[in-house]
């Protein structure tokens, strides 16, 4: 080989032109701005260049097509033409060549020269280990990797990642993207936890592992609720409840808001629920805002009939509904057009400030609780409209004005609508920049968030009482039941719960724990239902050993009754069983991944497809392009129902002194539809109770096509005992139901407190017991596992007769009954 540059140079173009057209003409495009670096680094490019191309040719072309940008940028060509001749060390190095080449621009502006050729040969050392992680660490934004920081703050992420992708082949192409987002959420201290904890979860599935690492799965939620920096909320729920309580007489529902990375600490609502980040980054915050967005609850933000009125003062007969009855918002701000964000956190500040005058005036130090988090200013456009909150939060720590728009939105009467007015007038008065959704959450002061970024469901105001249910002609007066019920129960339009005892001789049920009782005699009759009410069901005769075809009744109920202050208090009491249940659940969860053949798209390609696909086309066919195959998760087919025994025994409190039956039943089912959420089996909950064979009543709680939702839990912290129990009605209405489920595994699970009774049974037990028994039998034949727990201490000595030995559960201590109906279900579902 010749040592003259310029002769090396015109032997490389000449064997390019004979070996390609493209090549060939790529090189001499890119001369001309390399040719000012020298004759000698020319003719080394060039070589590179062709090596490349003889190595790899998309790696060759995508070198040469890069080279003009990288002489003008960064010049150094003989830097990053040394780093590419490295790129000839291993196959496959195209992809992860031209990141290197894209990168290397701004891994100099970033780190520096010399730092940018060192983070290049790290690269280089994991590209030859395993292309794809190569391609992965060069498509990696050096400014997100080096996080302000220069070189060392990337080795904070590649330090750890170096150690374990030695120690335990941990894939960099895997790990490095969640790294770098968790470095920046959770810092570095907390980042060598969770890369160890993704290790220990890739080690037990590849599946489970590629989730984690993509920060997705009940997995990653747990590592990251784990290691979340700052004031959890999940672990000072009760608290921050307790604190919102006493200082406002509000009780909020808590629901967690999700975990999104680099988000900020906001509240959300939708005028029920308040979702809460995982965690705020102090104390302080936390309880700021907790008590703001409690204050938008508790004074009128989302009020039905305030609402209304805002809408129309915008020029809108009603507020727009979703498909789940909320009011959604974007109609109000949509004729702001371009200006729509800034207008819309004009109207959040006047709002806000309305609500923390509120707030003030029952906690004196919210408005300078409020202002201390406000200490750093947010540059740009934000900056503007933090300062205008900062001002109104001025106003309420001073003296009050007498005029103006602060005065009118302190006054008494102030509501939503004279904060539109109050931002309208601000929009058009003030000069405050543009304000675009990027930058829009800055201008936030830490403990507000923005008011309407959720559909919602429209309050009843706190001074609107719930309609009273119509009134029976043969219940007590009003003033006696007020006096016999400090708590009101509504049910709907069933009168049936107002009843005095009546004349019968039956069991009836209603006094006791699991043990019933004869009911009071009285000198009322009963009205008969009118023939048509309700599903007629046949009932077991065993003294006859015949069916009574028509003779029970199931009309099904509404349940009015809602407590969700309740629920959510039961579920942080019960917040450690609900702990030890979900890590009990992820082994429920399932694993199996099932091919899906003669797809129309998918991860693979389906051979037998493909063979059949070109062999039709060549004989004329037109086949269907159905070429690839996909991976499912093969989940577990099962339904559950549970059917819960709401006789009126269940407001009694337990023989052993440990409280109300009806309490830990509450706490039983909400665990339990907790459970069955993480789970993701399909289930439906409901109640029965009964007063004479033609009013048995069935109350659907939840249905299987429904989620579980904040409505479901407060119907469930609302739930109250009523009349007896007539199980075999109702669990013969329950398999019924079951074909709303698609499930082909379905499990009936009966929860009850005592022996089936009624009050026209005659006093004969066994009556309703054969009955329930033949209920069993008939659901057998119909695929339905039925199961029964009860807490009736004697339940061993009918129960084995009505379900078969092995299909029943007796709960001693009525306290294990959260803990043990999840439980269960869990194991006969392994069993199912």
């Amino acid at each position: 080989m010749t040592e003259d540059p310029e002769a090396r140079l015109a032997l490389i173009i000449s064997e390019l032109k004979e070996l390609s057209f493209v090549a060939h003409r790529d090189l001499t495009a890119a001369l001309p701005a390399l040719e000012a670096h020298g004759a000698e680094t020319v003719a080394r490019w060039a070589a590179t260049g062709r090596d490349l191309f003889l190595h790899d040719r998309d790696g060759g072309k995508a070198f040469l097509r890069a080279s003009p940008g990288l002489a003008q940028d960064v010049g150094a060509v003989d830097v990053w033409t040394e780093q590419a001749r490295g790129f000839l060390t291993f196959r496959g190095s195209w992809k992860a060549l031209t990141a290197y080449l894209a990168a290397f621009p701004e891994a100099v502006l970033v780190l520096g020269l010399n730092d940018a050729r060192r983070w290049g040969d790290i690269g280089l050392e994991w590209a030859r280990r395993h292309p794809e992680s190569g391609a992965v660490f060069f498509e990696t934004p050096v400014t997100d990797l080096a996080c302000g920081r220069g070189f060392a703050g990337a080795w904070e992420v590649l330090g750890p990642l170096a150690d374990l992708a030695c120690e335990r082949g941990l894939p960099v192409s895997l790990a490095l993207p969640g790294a770098v987002k968790i470095r920046a959420l959770l810092g570095t201290e907390a980042l060598m936890a969770w890369l160890t904890r993704g290790a220990d979860v890739l080690k037990a599935g590849r599946l489970r592992g590629e989730a984690f690492f993509r920060l997705e799965g009940p997995d990653s939620d747990e590592a990251l609720m784990a290691l979340f920096p700052g004031f959890r909320t999940a672990e000072h729920e009760r608290f921050l409840v307790l604190i919102t309580h006493a200082a406002l007489g509000v009780t909020p529902a808590l629901a967690p808001a999700g975990l999104a990375v680099g988000a900020p600490a906001f509240i959300e609502t939708d005028g029920r629920v308040l979702f809460v980040p995982p965690a705020f980054p102090t104390r302080e915050q936390a309880l700021a805002a907790l008590l703001h967005h409690a204050g938008h609850l508790r004074f009128g933000t989302y009020e039905r009939a305030v609402i209304e009125r805002l809408f129309a003062a915008a020029g809108m007969a009603q507020p727009p509904l979703d498909a789940d009855q909320r009011i959604t918002w974007r109609p109000l701000f949509a004729p702001f057009g371009a200006d729509l964000v800034r207008f819309q956190v004009l109207f959040d500040l006047c709002e806000d400030f309305r609500i923390d005058a509120r707030v003030q005036a029952l906690m004196p130090n919210h408005a300078a609780r409020l202002l201390d988090l406000a200490a750093i200013r947010p540059d740009g456009p934000a900056g503007a409209y933090f300062d205008l909150a900062r001002q109104s939060l001025r106003v309420l720590a001073g003296p009050i004005p007498a005029t103006g728009p602060w005065a009118r939105l302190i006054a008494p009467e102030a509501d939503l609508v004279t904060s539109w007015v109050e931002a309208r007038a601000l929009y058009e008065e003030s000069a405050l920049p543009p304000l675009c959704l990027a930058c829009r959450d800055a201008a936030y002061l830490p403990g507000r968030s923005p008011n309407h970024a959720r559909p919602v469901y429209p309050r009843a105001t706190l001074h609107e009482k719930p309609e009273e249910p119509d009134a029976d002609p043969r219940s007590t007066p009003p003033t006696d039941r007020v006096a016999a019920r400090p708590a009101p129960v509504s049910a709907g339009h069933d009168p049936d719960l107002e009843l005095a005892p009546e004349d019968t001789s039956g069991s009836g049920g209603r006094v006791g724990v699991g043990k019933p009782q004869p009911a009071a005699p009285t000198a009322r009759r009963r009205r008969l239902r009118p023939p048509g009410e309700g599903l007629p069901y046949p009932e077991w005769d065993y003294r006859d050993k015949t069916y009574r075809r028509d003779w029970a009744r199931v009309v099904e109920r509404d349940l009015t009754e809602r407590d969700l202050a309740c629920a959510q208090a039961l579920l942080v009491r019960h917040a450690p069983v609900l702990h030890r249940l979900r890590r009990a659940i992820q082994a429920e969860k399932p694993r199996r991944i099932a091919p899906q053949r003669r797809q129309n798209e998918g991860e693979d390609l389906d051979l037998d497809a493909a063979v059949e696909f070109v062999a039709d086309r060549r004989t004329g066919a037109r086949p269907a392009p159905r070429l690839y195959r996909r991976r499912r998760h093969l989940l577990r087919d099962t339904g559950v129902l549970l059917l819960a025994d709401l006789s009126t025994s269940i407001m009694q409190q337990a023989a052993d002194g440990e409280g109300r039956v009806v309490d830990r039943m509450k706490a039983a089912l909400l665990l339990f539809a907790r459970a069955l959420d993480e789970v993701g089996d399909r289930y439906a909950i409901a109640g029965f109770a009964s007063k004479y064979r033609d009013a048995v009543s069935y109350y659907p709680i939840k249905d299987f096509a429904r989620r579980l939702s904040p409505e479901t839990e407060a119907m469930l912290g609302g739930l109250s005992g009523r009349l007896a129990t007539r199980m075999g009605a109702a669990i013969r209405h329950a398999c019924v139901r079951f074909g709303e489920s698609a499930a082909t595994r379905r499990l009936l699970l009966i929860l009850s407190d005592g022996r089936p009774a009624d009050y026209d049974d005659g006093g004969d037990e066994r009556y309703l017991h054969e009955d329930t028994r033949m209920a069993v039998k008939e659901a057998a034949d119909q695929g339905i596992h039925v199961f029964c727990i009860t807490l009736d201490a004697l339940g061993s000595a009918y129960l084995e007769r009505i379900f078969g030995r092995g299909h029943f559960l007796v709960i001693d201590r009525l306290d294990d009954l959260p803990r043990r109906l999840p439980q269960v279900y869990l194991r006969l579902r392994r069993g199912a």
